[in-house]
């Protein structure tokens, strides 16, 4: 039996994808606007830091 199988006979199993999707989607927009907004010397910064051998 496949894993779809599974999933057809669970009730309300719809609500949990919606609702993943929903902080998926929030989440990724939250990020893109403060990517945006963020101080250019801030960027520069968190983006040596895999490079400092602080």
């Amino acid at each position: 039996m496949k894993f779809i199988n599974y999933l057809e006979k669970i009730t309300g199993v719809d609500i949990y994808a919606m609702s993943a999707f929903g902080i998926f989607f929030t989440i990724f927009i939250v990020m893109a606007i403060w990517a945006f907004k963020a101080d250019r010397q801030l960027l520069t910064k968190i983006n040596s830091l895999p490079l400092d051998n602080q």
